[in-house]
């Protein structure tokens, strides 16, 4: 059976349309932060990794977070929850590295807030034992 140059092409078309207008997979694009606080033996850092929630107003996935803290202090990755109970903020990281102690997470955790509340993180160092914040780093997400 014999194809004709001209159903080939025509059908070359068809299939070029018809997978023009299939949706495209969303391309998810990951994004870091990276915080720091204080110097010299009080250096404290932190990178979160995160990316946006599709569909959603003012959600964010945080992928992962690595912190490493000064040598006499402890820190804590947090986000400015607008549900959280004291100061506002509500820890990322099950523990807080210290010491000059380094902690690296995988969270899977989305937060989200109402829309017109800025997503913030930050990074917070305290003395060992202390409760006063000593360094902070604030970013929006």
């Amino acid at each position: 059976m014999r194809i004709s140059a001209l159903s080939v092409t025509a059908a070359a078309m068809a299939a070029m349309i018809a997978g023009g207008a299939a949706p495209a997979a969303a391309d998810t694009l990951v994004s870091t932060v990276n915080l720091e606080a204080g110097a010299g033996l009080h250096r404290n850092s932190a990178t979160v990794t995160y990316e946006r929630v599709d569909g959603a107003v003012n959600s964010v996935k945080i992928i992962s977070l690595q912190a490493f803290s000064g040598e006499p202090d402890c820190v804590w990755v947090e986000w400015n929850d607008p549900k959280g109970v004291g100061d506002g903020w509500t820890a990322l990281n099950s523990e807080p590295p210290c010491h000059g102690g380094s902690l690296g997470e995988t969270i899977n955790q989305i937060i989200k807030a109402p829309k017109g509340y800025q997503l913030k993180i930050r990074l917070v160092a305290y003395h060992d034992g202390g409760i006063e914040v000593i360094h902070k780093d604030i970013a929006k997400l």
